[in-house]
């Protein structure tokens, strides 16, 4: 049993799965997008559907796209500080299907154009799951450190990013990868309990069978 699970995470209230948990779903979905989003649609189901302008979700979500952190004083202007910034927020309401109650898609665009959609859960006490990336079914929590790529499915490709890894002296704690169909591409996620610096993500990133590397610090 972990501390957060007897006396909860600090945090803006007034509930550890409807505000803190969604304030670090926020905060990751932004860190996967890896830019400044500037648009998001979110899409709420089961309880958070239900619930969320009563219990704040909403404005836990924008803190975590803005970046804050759960105890965060600002939380409850969040949605306040999203227009001043330029972040356009829609919500809506839908069942995403055999998932937590707390879950949430998020839908989400940089000023780049960048895009991503990441779906996960508030799983109680502050914990999250993230289930499913750009299409891609996943499971991590962003208690590790974390690297993911999109690259091609073919032989060696994970080989040569955790030989990088290992020539930085980079120990995997887990890892999982998951593909739409044979051949394609495939979404690995590599969980460590080392920091990846941007320099080892800028050296796995240059593999051309790599289309994108992330690196995300536990949050």
């Amino acid at each position: 049993m972990k501390v957060l699970d007897v006396i909860g995470p600090i945090m803006i209230g007034p509930s550890s799965s409807h505000t803190a948990g969604a304030v670090r779903l926020g905060r990751i979905a932004r860190n996967i997008l890896g830019e400044e989003p500037v648009s998001a649609k979110l899409t709420l189901h089961g309880s958070f559907s239900k619930t969320y302008r009563g219990h704040g979700t909403d404005l836990a979500l924008v803190a975590g796209l803005l970046g804050m952190n759960t105890d965060d004083e600002r939380i409850p202007s969040a949605i306040k500080i999203a227009e001043r910034k330029g972040l356009k927020v829609s919500f809506s309401e839908a069942d995403l299907g055999d998932v937590h109650p707390n879950t949430v898609r998020f839908e989400l665009k940089s000023a780049g154009d960048k895009k991503a959609v990441v779906v996960g859960s508030s799983t109680g006490g502050g914990s999250i799951e993230i289930v499913k990336i750009n299409g891609f079914e996943t499971s991590f929590k962003g208690e590790f450190h974390t690297l993911i790529t999109q690259h091609e499915d073919k032989p060696g490709v994970i080989s040569e990013v955790t030989t990088v890894l290992a020539q930085y002296g980079i120990n995997i704690a887990f890892m999982r990868v998951s593909r739409k169909e044979k051949g394609n591409l495939a979404l690995m996620i590599i969980e460590t309990d080392n920091p990846i610096p941007n320099g080892v993500r800028d050296k796995i990133a240059e593999n051309r069978k790599i289309y994108s590397a992330i690196a995300i610090e536990p949050i």
